[in-house]
């Protein structure tokens, strides 16, 4: 099964996205700092890897979270929070920039699509020093 690491604070958003990752046949991992989720993404790299943009502190923080081959990268934040810029290095890296629970259709779209072009391309290593997107 395919793991999507999803890191924040907000526990009630973030175990409603678990379930509903889970009933899609994915493995979702709950974590509720950068520290925690780049310790589990260790043992075992996500696909995908959802980071609440309240946590990123600075580039490194987010980029830090080892994904598996041909992963994403992406941040969130409520409707409430923060849209400030981000480093150049974390926009580069990020697949996508999400306002919660409002575009959750779209997580959810962009998941399955990641998911999709990591199996069509055969990059389901586990070769945790990919960051990047996929293309």
């Amino acid at each position: 099964m395919t793991q999507i690491l999803l890191i924040g604070t907000d526990l009630p958003l973030l175990e409603g996205l678990a379930q509903t990752f889970a009933s899609l046949g994915f493995t979702p991992i709950v974590a509720q700092s950068i520290s925690e989720g780049r310790e589990i993404a260790t043992v075992t790299p996500p696909l995908v890897a959802l980071i609440s943009r309240a946590l990123v502190m600075t580039g490194t923080d987010a980029l830090s979270v080892p994904l598996a081959p041909g992963g994403a990268l992406m941040l969130y934040r409520s409707v409430t929070g923060s849209s400030g810029p981000l480093a150049h290095a974390v926009q580069r890296n990020v697949l996508a920039d999400l306002t919660l629970p409002l575009e959750r259709n779209r997580l959810v779209a962009l998941v399955q699509r990641v998911d999709e072009r990591a199996r069509a391309t055969g990059r389901t290593g586990t070769d945790s020093s990919h960051h990047a997107p996929p293309a």
